[in-house]
């Protein structure tokens, strides 16, 4: 081999796992950046570094992959813009997930808490056709089953007015969305599962105390850890 020149991997697929595994990075990226926008929160690299549990380096590499790729521009403020072709593939992302999330939860049956990890495998393979069949059989739903809406469906929003669970008033109300940011904790998840605190569920807030805040579901009285009431909405 001549000085200088570096040999292809060995193995017939390498390049083509590279550049899979490239192009999945790219999507997580931008997903988390339209996900911090949704939430009301600047996207900015320590928040996905945050998100990821990845390092400032790492996350900064890559960031700047999609900037030099035109997916994204960088601010004076150190915040992250999406540019029209990263907005477009984000949302496609995001949409792709939460379709696939209801499918896991609606046809196939898996466990709530599960549905986000798994969809996070789905998003990067399922093709314009396949999305399609999944609108169509479905039923064009609004929203994932942590009730964040689906990007590009038909159907209207729930028209109601809701707050974190760490500011509700003492009474009754009803569990209306998870939060991503909660979504990424497989524990958080869990805990709010097992407390029945999925949306939808109908639930008394009883008091804030400095553990948490107590809750009554159908599963009885709960305390839900103070960042776990700050990601978890109910109604007004």
């Amino acid at each position: 081999m001549e000085a200088g020149l570096r040999s292809e991997p060995a193995h017939p697929y390498g390049r083509v796992t590279f550049v899979a595994e490239m192009h999945d990075t790219t999507e997580e990226y931008l997903e988390q950046i339209l996900e911090l926008e949704e939430e009301g929160t600047v996207p900015m690299r320590a928040r996905i570094v945050e998100r990821l549990g990845l390092s400032a380096a790492a996350v900064s590499e890559t960031v700047n992959r999609l900037v030099d790729n035109g997916y994204a521009e960088l601010r004076e403020d150190r915040s992250i813009r999406l540019t029209a072709q990263g907005r477009d593939l984000a949302t496609t992302v995001v949409r792709r997930h939460r379709l696939a999330e209801r499918l896991l939860l609606d046809v196939i049956g898996l466990e709530w808490e599960k549905v986000h990890r798994e969809a996070d495998r789905w998003e990067h393979v399922i093709s314009d056709d396949v999305e399609a069949k999944l609108i169509e059989l479905l039923g064009d739903p609004a929203t994932c089953p942590h009730g964040n809406p689906i990007p590009g469906t038909a159907r209207a929003l729930p028209d109601r007015a809701i707050t974190p669970l760490i500011d509700a008033a003492p009474g009754a109300t009803e569990v209306a969305r998870v939060s991503e940011k909660l979504e990424i904790s497989d524990d958080h998840l869990h805990f709010v599962a097992h407390a029945r605190l999925i949306p939808g569920a109908a639930v008394t807030v009883v008091e804030r105390t400095p553990e948490g805040v107590v809750v009554q579901t159908t599963d009885g009285d709960h305390t839900v850890p103070l960042d776990v009431a700050q990601q978890l909405y109910v109604t007004v």
